[in-house]
């Protein structure tokens, strides 16, 4: 029996397959409809991307997507990949709980190193943050995503364009055949429900969504405005930032961010 754990059933679907014998498990969607929300986004923020930036971003949404449908229903997930050339960093996040996923390109003030590195962070239910870093030397998400896993998950991920905007992830599960994993290729995907016995564990419904707004941007701004108000704001009233996931712009007031700053503080003292 299928189930959806994600508490909107609008998005795109992913469906989760046991490949019984081989023990792996298959995760796929479709993702035109995910594709429009985030091109959506961009005409509001009056953004465009160039190409190669704009299909490297396309795939590490699907990359996350995927990845996070395999993940536990209470999983929140987040990459940052970081490439030398194009200098670029390429935030995703995926929300299980929310059935969420988000994100942006980072083109200015990217730090030069001699390779590029994978950045992920991730929280399981009240579980403490756990954060892993792997460097890796394709220009490929793809294949980033594969090392990462095969770096920090040590096991064997495979990822797949199989039509236009339909991708597939396949992902080692205990007793996994590995060789016949590693042996995969596109051209063997299409008779595979037919070659292989598969099993439908559940969909799992993902919306692109932010939910980011003028009060986040104070309770992330507030530690840094407590210690030195002068520092944030260098002299005058207004800060301009954009939301460091998503990338909406938003203007902070300095009156704006010091009510909230004591506001806050009252709040945490009565706490107390």
């Amino acid at each position: 029996m299928s189930e959806t754990f994600s508490n909107d059933s609008s998005g795109i679907s992913v469906e989760s397959l046991f490949i019984r014998e081989r023990n792996v498990l298959l995760t796929r969607a479709e993702f035109s409809d995910l594709y429009v929300d985030y091109y959506l986004q961009l005409a509001d923020l009056h953004e465009r991307y160039a190409a190669n930036l704009d299909s490297l971003f396309k795939e590490a949404l699907a990359a996350m997507v995927l990845h996070s449908a395999s993940r536990p229903w209470n999983e929140v997930c987040a990459w940052t990949i970081n490439f030398q050339e194009p200098l670029a960093n390429f935030f995703v996040a995926g929300d299980n709980p929310k059935g969420t996923v988000v994100g942006t390109i980072f083109t200015e003030n990217i730090r030069e190193s001699e390779g590029n590195m994978m950045f992920a962070e991730f929280i399981r239910g009240n579980s403490p943050k756990r954060r892993s870093v792997v460097d890796f030397d394709t220009k490929e998400i793809f294949e980033a995503v594969e090392h990462f896993y095969r770096q920090s998950e040590q096991r064997i991920a495979r990822y797949f364009r199989v039509r236009d905007e339909e991708y597939w992830m396949f992902s080692a599960q205990p007793d996994c055949d590995e060789a016949w994993l590693k042996r995969l290729e596109l051209n063997m995907l299409e008779g595979l429900e037919q070659a292989e016995e598969f099993s439908l564990l559940e969909k799992r419904n993902y919306r692109w969504d932010c939910g980011c707004s003028e009060e986040k941007m104070f309770e992330l701004l507030a530690p840094t405005f407590r210690a030195d108000p002068e520092m944030l704001y260098q002299g005058e009233e207004v800060l301009r930032m954009k939301c460091p996931r998503c990338g909406k712009p938003y203007l902070i007031t300095k009156e704006g961010l010091e009510a909230y700053t004591q506001e806050d503080g009252k709040e945490k003292a009565g706490e107390e």
